[in-house]
This record gives C-alpha cells, structure tokens and sequence, in this order.
C-alpha cells in the first residue's frame, strides 16, 4: 500500500541494516524516485542501531514509485510506491528566486525576507529552546540565521548537549576530542526537529554549515572530513522544504580554507542537494565579498552597514540582496552590538527601498548571558514590532517586488524605492520634512499616505492626486511616504 505525504513535505524510506563496522562511511544508499519519465536520486543515511533512512520531499502530486541501491544486498533494490497530495495550510513550498531581485515560494505566493540571527538557539537546551519557539512564533520574522556546530566567543561560553560527531577519549592536555569518521544521531535528530518546528511555524531556516568561532576543533577540519560532514548533512536536512544553506558566517576569518574550498564546497551542495535549496555565503570585512555572481550562489547573503550600497550590489551581481547582519539592536560591549531599536528600523528601511531585505539581531545584556543573537530567549527589543509594522507594508505591496525608483515623485533624503509608475515608497530616515514637493505623472491618480514608521501608523493625505503640487508632511524623523496608483 502506498504511504501518503504532502507536496513539498517530508517522507522517510526507513529500512533495517548492518550495524557492524562503520556505517557511517562503509555503507551506500540512495533510492530513486520516478513520476513517468522524471527522477529524483536522493541519498540516504545512517541513524543508528541498525536504522537507515531514504528522506524525499516530492515537488508534484500523484503517484511516485522508488526503489533503493547500496553496496550491501539487504538494503539494495527494495521498491515501494508514495503517493503525493495537495499541500496542507502554510505549505506554499520552498523558497525561490524570482524577478532576479526578489523572492517566492513555489506555489507563487510572494516571500518578503524578514530575518532575524540566533547563532546556537538549537545548542541551548530544551526549555530554552522551547522559550526561543514561543518567540518566534509571535515575532515577525520568517527566516533565521543559526549554525550546525556550537559557538565559541563572549556571551557563549556553555558547551551543548550533543555533538554533530561523538566524542571520543582527549589526548594529552587536550580538553575535547571527537571521532569524525562517524556522527551522532542523536544530535542529528534533535537538529532536525528544530527545523521542522521551524517549518511548522513558516520559518525559512538559514543553516550555517561552518563558522570560525570554536574550541572544539570543528572549524579547521580537513577537505576530507568536511566532504563526509557535508554528504551527511544534505542527505538527512535538504528534504525539509525551509532549509537554505549558508556555506559560513564570516568565512573570511576562516583563511585556512583557500577559496578554491568555498567554490568547491558550494558545488558539493549543487550536486548533492536535488532540491537546489538556497545558498549563500557570508562575509566579515567589506572588501572581502565572496564573488556571489558565481552560477552556485542563488543570492547575498552580506554583513555591512552600508545600506546605502544595495542598489550597487543588486547592478553587480545580479541577484537577490540581503543584509543578513546590519549589526545589532543592543547594548553590549562590542560596536557591532549595541544599536538602537531606531536605528535598527532605520536599516531595514533603507535596505527596502534599495531594492534589498535585511536581517534583525538583539544583543541586550542580562546576567544570564542569554542574548538573543546567539543563545535564543526571548525578544526584549524595541525594533521587532516596527519590523512587523514593515512586514506588513512589504506584504501589501505589489508582489514583483520593489526597485530603486528611476523616477522619484518626492525628494526623499533616504531615498525611493518603486514598482514602475504604479507604486512609491519614499522613506526619510532622520530628516524630518515639514513640507513636499510632490510630482506625479499627469492622468493617473494616486492615493497619498503618510506612514510613521515608529509609531506604526499611515494616515492618507491624499485620496486622488496627480501632477505638480505641495504637500504638508510631518515634520518629525523616521517618516516614509507611500504613493499608490488608484
């Protein structure tokens, strides 16, 4: 009898096998899975105490049929049928690329990039963990930035539960060791749990695959181990629908990984993923952008604070651009983390109407040393419900996307941001004009509103209006204007 599972859900061939040796590394499995005269090859993996798993996520509805290859006979040529249906409520699918700047789920419903980053939220525990979930699910953001391996750096200093590779017997003066020719799946289910109750809340999990701030050894292992790693990684988390891939946060201060690695490592995640999930990859300095117009990088993943420069971005490389770190909303003792919650708007703001998306983070001190950024929690900030406040505006305004306006209607100081003649969205950061000189096209009508971006308020000024005219405005900082043809 067929199993049944959702387009673009999750389903698990599990098989029995040998234990015995390393399955890990000695044992083979995939399964091919057809729908008339189209395949997809996904491989398996090992989950312990003799357990293997095929993982598929179908992208058509209707019947599917499959059948397993391996190196070892008990686990080769068993065949089987799914049978694929309609996606359930909050299935849209993955995320994609569209419009070259912007992005959509695969059923065509828009997807307007509101992120936030918790580093190691997923190494904290389960009541933490649990208390992180709660957040999110009132918070606005639908996508987060976090990594497979734990974290090393001020504020982090706990070591997690489990382990992506098992730990093994120190030598010497060494405080920790790991055999890294197996991995532990206790940790792997306890990862892949966390993406799917972030899939269940429509939250686009941004898997960071390295990071350079570690005492554990994980951050400097070799091509070898890194291949092994990555294999098992795709197999097992590249079904689930919300997975986009980071390649590192900040892999310019990995230097022991020349760049042929990081061009090699993206192209081991094109071939192996048959989902072709999103990837990209992150920077710490500005003038050390990885070329992200290489065919393996879907879109930017940047940190800067130059907002300014999304427009530039977008010309050079042709793709989607998101300020995945502008630094963050805090108070801690680093430059990079102590922002105001206005400025942390501001940001955003101004990396939309630049054609762009941005990222949040929350770095408040406490005694506990539980920020947000890194361990998860909860959200104390003042930024998260003005970026709902923009959530919503992006949402309601034309699917396309925005562009920087080739023809701006306003002088706004911050800048323009626009969907041909039929949509503005001029936004004045701290400038605080008390007067506008408006000039629309003549013979369309434009309704006028005014949008306190702080306040979360829009007042219309105007419900019909069209050519040269003088317009009172607010008067007061963090003001935008939005202009709408009728």
């Amino acid at each position: 009898m067929a199993e049944t599972v959702e387009r673009w859900g999750v389903i698990d061939i599990a098989l029995q096998g040998p234990s015995d040796g390393n399955p890990f590394a000695d044992v083979q499995l995939s399964a091919k899975f057809t729908q008339g005269n189209r395949s997809v090859e996904a491989s398996g993996f090992y989950d312990g105490d003799g357990a293997y798993k095929v993982r598929f996520s179908p992208d058509v509805e209707g019947e599917w049929s499959y059948v397993t290859a391996s190196n070892r006979d008990e686990l080769a040529g068993k065949t089987g049928q799914i049978t694929c249906v309609a996606p359930g409520d909050g299935n849209h699918g993955p995320v994609q690329v569209v419009n070259t700047f912007h992005f959509a789920y695969a059923d065509g419903t828009p997807y307007k990039q509101v992120g936030t980053t918790c580093y190691v939220w997923n190494h904290q525990g389960d009541a933490l963990e649990e208390q992180t979930l709660a957040s999110l699910e009132d918070a606005p953001f639908n996508k987060i930035r976090f990594c497979v391996f734990p974290k090393s750096y001020d504020y982090n200093k706990n070591d997690p539960q489990f382990y992506a590779f098992p730990q093994a017997q120190p030598q010497g003066d060494a405080k920790y060791a790991f055999d890294l020719t197996r991995f532990d799946p206790a940790f792997w289910r306890h990862f892949e749990k966390r993406v799917s109750q972030l899939c269940e809340l429509g939250i686009e999990a941004d898997i960071i695959v390295f990071h350079p701030y570690d005492r554990w050894g994980f951050k400097q292992m070799a091509r070898e181990t890194n291949d092994f790693y990555l294999k098992y990684l795709i197999a097992r988390i590249a079904p689930y629908r919300n997975v986009w891939w980071s390649m590192a946060n900040e892999y310019d201060l990995m230097p022991w990984y020349p760049m042929a690695d990081w061009d090699h490592y993206f192209e081991t995640f094109q071939r192996l993923d048959p989902y072709n999930r999103m990837r990209g990859v992150h920077n710490c300095r500005q003038n050390a952008f990885y070329d992200h117009s290489k065919a393996w990088v879907t879109h930017c993943s940047v940190q800067s604070s130059d907002i300014h420069k999304v427009p530039q971005w977008r010309e050079q490389y042709g793709k989607p651009v998101v300020i995945d770190e502008c630094c963050y909303e805090g108070n801690n003792r680093h430059c990079w983390g102590n922002i105001t919650g206005e400025e942390m708007t501001r940001r955003f703001w101004r990396a939309t109407i630049g054609g762009g998306y941005c990222g949040h983070g929350e770095t408040y001190v406490n005694p506990e040393e539980i920020l947000w950024w890194s361990k998860g929690g909860e959200l104390v900030g003042t930024s998260p419900a003005r970026i709902a406040f923009l959530r919503k505006i992006l949402e309601d305004a034309p699917a396309a996307g925005l562009a920087p306006a080739g023809r701006r209607p306003v002088a706004a100081c911050e800048g323009c941001a626009s969907t041909g003649d039929a949509y503005f969205l001029a936004y004045f950061g701290v400038h605080q004009p008390a007067s506008l000189t408006i000039n629309l096209p003549e013979g369309k009508s434009y309704r006028i509103d005014q949008v306190d971006t702080w306040e979360m308020k829009i007042e219309t000024l105007k419900e019909s209006a069209s050519g040269k005219f003088e317009l009172a405005f607010a008067g007061k900082p963090y003001m935008a204007l939005r202009i709408v043809a009728v």
